[in-house]
């Protein structure tokens, strides 16, 4: 029987993917979880064979919980499935140690079946993120400036990002003008929604 974590903030999937996964011959939903930083300790207590883990989760990211439970449970295998089929995304899900990248608008059998291929020991990617990632590239941003721009996201001032981030104004005034130009935009919150969209926050 292979046992199953599922980690997805919105009930009404969470509870339609257990249920559907259920119905598999060979599989039983052993956690089910609603936000990020929940997966580790119910990962713990399950002793699931693999985690679904949705990306946008209350608490701490798909990606960040991924390498958590890689180190965490290395026997866990991840499969992220996701609405957010980025490429930088699935780089990052590559780096934090999933063994594969499905975006949520497939048939359930075709989850199921990546299911059985990961614990198989192969890597499922979703064929369209896997071209669309090999053609955008590495992530251009350096960790600095992924932070400055993910703290200007609500349109904090350049005083606040500083504040936050122990920077002085000059070098967050620095951080931005680079990511700018890196995302080939005009100004900080076109590098944000440019950044969000390539999968780079």
């Amino acid at each position: 029987m292979i046992k199953v974590l599922l980690a997805e903030d919105q009930g009404m999937m969470r509870g339609a993917l257990a249920l559907l996964l259920d119905l598999e011959e060979d599989m039983q939903v052993v956690a089910q979880v609603a936000a990020g930083d929940r997966i580790v300790p119910a990962a713990l207590e399950a002793r699931p064979d693999i985690a679904l883990l949705d990306i946008e989760l209350p608490g701490r990211s798909g990606l960040d919980a991924a390498a958590d439970l890689r180190d965490a449970l290395p026997s866990c295998k991840v499969l992220i499935v996701t609405t957010f089929g980025r490429p930088g995304y699935l780089r990052r899900a590559m780096e934090a140690g999933a063994s594969g990248f499905l975006v949520k608008d497939g048939p359930v059998e075709d989850l199921a079946a990546a299911i059985r291929r990961v614990l198989a020991g192969e890597r499922v990617i979703d064929p369209g993120l896997a071209a669309a990632a090999l053609s955008a590239g590495p992530n251009p941003l350096t960790q600095r400036e992924r932070d400055v721009l993910t703290a200007a996201v609500d349109g904090a001032t350049v005083s606040d990002i500083a504040g936050k981030l122990h920077l002085s104004q000059a070098t967050v005034r620095n951080y931005l003008s680079a990511a700018i130009g890196k995302t080939g935009t005009r100004n900080r919150m076109e590098a944000v929604r440019a950044a969000r969209q390539n999968g780079w926050l």
